[in-house]
């Protein structure tokens, strides 16, 4: 007899989600370091401490406490503050502007300018602008300026990826894996502050995307040239590289559906005719990674990358790429009303509670093995709450809004 925890628009599912919700919460109370940055943490939630306190991660961990005060959770507050506190403070470089991507555990920095990370700062202040935390939109404010002035290219309509540390020297390689955070981030902001600019710079991304996408029998490019020319052999002797796998990253896919899909339902509300080729190439973008990449290998679980053939090259399974089949199934099930979507999140969700969740110690396992043994080559421990704390959400809110923007409206 199916499980109805496992069901999407189910009591029971809603209510499983909501106690995984409050689980993680609790898991990653103990993130933040004295100055705010966050701790990458371990198995049990224990902070790391000799490991890097990264940009990203302190704006994920803010992102979600911020989101987690709009919801009640005791605590929440005061959560999302130090985060801020260490993004406003030891994160940010006072001499040269943007954000360091980290600091080391002797508090040197690490070099470097990432729009990614910069792209999560834009989240996290949107978010916690919305919470109402102090000092949000100020930092929203001054992460939207620097990245304007360095990581936006107008004319290309995309973003650039790395600068050295004084932004005098842009690095030649250009990737969508920014590009995708980026547009998360202008759609966070548009739907935060009623600036609809970012929500048209980030459809011209989405153009780029899907030409690139559809041209490659849906399987996306990751790496670039400087001119914008795909590089489809980058990284091919290392292959799980955690930012710059080689290959088509069938994760990747899943998550532009998702983001896809939202733009085309915030820009044309109204207008089914325009945004409906949108919806058809999420659904591409959808069914292509998950026929890649599903149970391919003789157990469950989604690969983390495929040749450009769809041939699985790194076997692992991500917890974050099960986090975004649970949103983009169940988004698409809810705009779609095609049975298939709810079949997928079904099955994904009886996954995640059989195998990726850690019933012991809190939070999923971020790295399984292709026989879904605990792994951690390429994510130790469990990090950050971002991807799972999304997943507890996304599928049942509007598919139009951002996670941040649709719990303050709704929740």
């Amino acid at each position: 007899m199916t499980d109805a925890r496992y069901i999407v628009d189910t009591e029971e599912n809603r209510q499983f989600l909501a106690e995984l919700r409050e689980d993680l919460l609790k898991f990653g109370r103990r993130f933040p370091s004295p100055g705010g940055s966050s701790w990458y943490l371990g198995d049990d939630g224990t902070p790391w401490t000799d490991r890097p306190r990264e940009t990203w991660i302190t704006s994920r961990m803010t992102h979600v406490y911020s989101i987690g005060s709009m919801l009640g959770f005791p605590g929440a507050e005061a959560l999302a503050d130090a985060g801020l506190k260490g993004l406003a403070g030891e994160l940010h470089d006072e001499k040269n502007g943007g954000w360091y991507p980290g600091l080391t555990k002797d508090n040197d920095i690490l070099p470097m300018k990432q729009c990614y990370a910069h792209a999560f700062v834009i989240l996290a202040s949107s978010s916690a602008l919305l919470a109402g935390r102090p000092g949000a939109g100020e930092l929203l404010e001054n992460a939207l300026a620097v990245y304007d002035r360095y990581f936006w290219d107008e004319e290309n309509g995309l973003a650039r990826d790395l600068w050295n540390t004084e932004f005098t020297i842009c690095d030649p390689y250009r990737g969508v894996n920014a590009n995708m955070h980026s547009v998360e981030a202008f759609l966070a902001v548009a739907d935060a502050t009623g600036r609809e600019e970012y929500r048209k710079r980030a459809g011209r991304i989405i153009a780029h995307v899907i030409e690139w996408a559809a041209a490659n029998s849906w399987r996306i490019p990751e790496h670039f040239k400087t001119d914008w020319t795909p590089d489809l052999e980058c990284n091919k002797e290392t292959p799980d590289d955690p930012f710059k796998p080689y290959g088509a990253t069938p994760g990747h896919g899943i998550e532009w559906a998702r983001l896809i899909t939202q733009w085309a339902l915030s820009s044309y509300p109204d207008d089914k005719e325009n945004a409906a080729p949108f919806i058809g190439a999420a659904e591409n973008l959808f069914n292509r990674a998950v026929t890649d990449a599903w149970n391919v290998d003789g157990a469950p679980g989604i690969v983390y990358t495929t040749d450009w053939d769809g041939t699985p090259v790194v076997h692992d399974r991500m917890h974050w790429t099960l986090a975004e089949a649970l949103n983009t199934s169940g988004m698409l099930f809810h705009v779609t009303g095609k049975q298939s979507y709810a079949d997928c999140y079904e099955t994904f969700m009886k996954y995640l509670d059989e195998t990726v969740l850690d019933h012991v110690n809190g939070s999923w396992f971020h790295q399984l093995d292709a026989q879904n043994h605990l792994k951690g080559t390429v994510w130790p421990g469990k990090s950050d709450l971002y991807h799972a704390f999304q997943a507890t959400l996304i599928p049942y809110l509007p598919s139009e809004i951002s996670i941040a923007a649709a719990v303050k409206k709704y929740c």
